[in-house]
This record gives structure tokens, C-alpha cells and sequence, in this order.
């Protein structure tokens, strides 16, 4: 069977199941495992690369693409029609639930028919909350004949859940606000929200289930979180820590119970948040810890990090 994978993620579940000898083609993000670095590129940002410098700069150059239609000047993903078209895969995996993450299904879908390849199997991942995205891994392994591996992985994911689950009943609830993006602000969204509650905390700002959204930063005084965790989409630690330099002073963040109290975190978001794959259970360890740092072991180093 020939895999192409449109989204990180994917990827990772392709691997987790035992099928990256059958991956054809990646995305430019595709990092994980070491190996998925070494697979052909199918899909890249249409973004100008080395320019966009900002969490602004980035938004403003998102907002331009999109507000430029459906068609291809407003596409933020370019695909390889020559490697499609020579590679000719079964199934392809990306995703509708975020424009900004991945190509669409249905563009996808457009450049099949155009390659005359209509019989590939395009499959949309989209969870939309915490145990959605462990009941896909589920639904991956049944769609590429792993189900025995997939049920295998997902078993381990819930009882690690479970663990965490259990002892958030036995700690005082504590209001958490998940910092998607900093400039705008953005309150994560989706399957976050269900990971706060999970480790024992109230999420603010934010609704299970429900896209990310862009808020203010007086909203953020007012909602007055105990614990705040930066967890930019698409950054990893360092570069999230660099980030938070620009807005930790930011008068209104910097008057909210978090922030006076030292509960402020950055973390790996790339790697154990943003993407709804395997990892997303040490994501939601790590979250644990942030929360209740008294009840929860201490994450890996490299992992999150407590700001100033």
C-alpha cells in the first residue's frame, strides 16, 4: 500500500503502526520520528520562507492568503503533482478541521481528478476532541488493515489517561488558560480544553470542542487564570520561550493570578500538543504537572519550561 501523508500527525500514526516503509510522501513539517525527515516532500507552506519573521507577521501573511478566495492564490499549501502522479498512492491522509494546518480534503481531492488518479483514497482527519483524537488512531489502523496495532496503542493511551485522570479527582480545581498565539492573542481550542479538565483544571476563554479563537488581552485579565501554559502552534520549546519575551510584560496579561504567582509556562507545542497524534498523552502529562506540579512527576527536560 502507498501512504501519502498531508499532515504531521499522520505521519506519526503511519509510523506508530508499523507502516513508514509504505509512506510515499510527507509534509516540509514532518519531523517525527527522525526517520519521516528522510521521505519525500509532497506538500509545502506557500508562505514566503525567511521573511515572516513575528507571531504578527505570520498572522498578516495567513490573513492574506486566505482573504484571497479558494483558488490557488489563496492556497497556503503547495502540492507535488509530479510526485502524485508518479508515486500514485492509495490512500491519502490530510485533514478539513484547519486551513492553516494542512491542505484541505477537497482540494486534494481536485488535484486527483486533474492527475487522473480519482481511485486514491483520501481520508480527512479531524478530531475535534481529546478522545477523538485517540479514537482515530483507531479508525487510521482499521482504514490501512493495523488494527490489532492500533487497538494496541490506543489501550496504553488510555490507561495513561486514566492514571492522570484518577488523581486530578483527588486536587483542588484550578483555572488554566492555554495561549495558542500571542500576537493576536488566540485561546486554544478544540481538544485542549477537554486536557485541561482532564488534569484537574477550568478552562478559560476557551470551549471544548470548539476551534481556537482570537480574544483580547483585557479579556484575559478579567478571566483571571491561576495558570497560564503558551503553547504556540507550530513552535517548539526554545522557540517559545523567545516568544513569551515579546508579551509576559504586556500590562493586562501581567495583572492575572498566574502571572503574579509564577505560574506561567512555555512548552513544546509542536510536539505534544498541536499535533492529534500519539504524543498528545505526553502532552497531557506535561500539562498535569504544570497545573498541579506537586502531584504529577516532572516532565522530561526539553519539555516546558517555567518564564520569569
Amino acid at each position: 500500500m502507498k501512504i501519502a501523508s498531508l499532515l504531521p500527525s499522520a505521519t506519526e500514526i503511519v509510523y506508530a503502526l508499523g507502516l513508514g516503509d509504505d509512506l510515499i510522501g510527507v509534509t516540509d513539517e514532518c519531523d517525527y520520528p527522525p526517520d519521516a525527515v528522510t521521505k519525500p516532500v509532497i506538500s509545502r507552506s506557500a508562505l514566503p520562507q525567511g521573511r515572516i519573521q513575528t507571531p504578527r507577521e505570520i498572522d498578516e501573511a495567513v490573513r492574506a492568503k486566505v482573504g484571497q478566495g479558494a483558488g490557488a492564490q489563496g492556497q497556503l499549501y503547495i502540492l507535488d503533482t509530479d510526485l502524485l502522479r508518479r508515486e500514485r498512492p492509495d490512500v491519502i491522509l490530510t485533514q478539513d478541521l484547519c486551513r492553516v494546518c494542512a491542505v484541505p480534503s477537497g482540494q486534494v481531492k481536485r488535484a486527483l481528478d486533474q492527475l487522473g488518479l480519482p481511485d486514491a483514497k483520501v481520508i480527512s482527519l479531524d478530531p475535534h476532541t481529546f478522545e477523538e483524537v485517540v479514537e482515530q488512531i483507531d479508525a487510521v489502523g482499521a482504514m490501512l488493515d493495523r488494527a490489532d496495532r492500533a487497538a494496541s496503542i490506543t489501550a496504553t493511551m488510555r490507561d495513561r489517561i486514566a492514571k492522570v485522570r484518577d488523581k486530578a479527582k483527588r486536587v483542588p480545581t484550578v483555572s488554566v488558560f492555554a495561549l495558542e498565539w500571542s500576537d493576536p492573542p488566540f485561546a486554544a481550542g478544540h481538544w485542549i480544553p477537554d486536557m485541561i479538565e482532564i488534569v484537574g483544571g477550568t478552562p478559560v476563554l476557551a470551549e471544548k470542542g470548539q476551534p481556537s479563537r482570537e480574544v483580547a488581552w483585557h479579556e484575559v485579565r478579567v478571566a483571571a487564570p491561576e495558570v497560564t501554559v503558551f503553547m504556540p502552534c507550530g513552535y517548539y520549546l526554545e522557540e517559545a520561550e523567545e516568544e513569551a519575551d515579546r508579551f509576559l510584560d504586556q500590562a493586562e496579561f501581567a495583572d492575572t493570578p498566574a502571572v503574579r504567582n509564577g505560574n506561567v509556562y512555555a512548552v513544546d507545542a509542536t510536539s505534544y500538543f498541536s499535533r492529534p497524534g500519539p504524543r498528545i498523552v505526553d502532552g497531557l502529562e506535561i500539562l498535569a504537572w504544570a497545573v498541579h506540579p506537586d502531584s504529577y512527576p516532572t516532565p522530561p527536560e526539553g519539555t516546558i519550561s517555567k518564564l520569569r
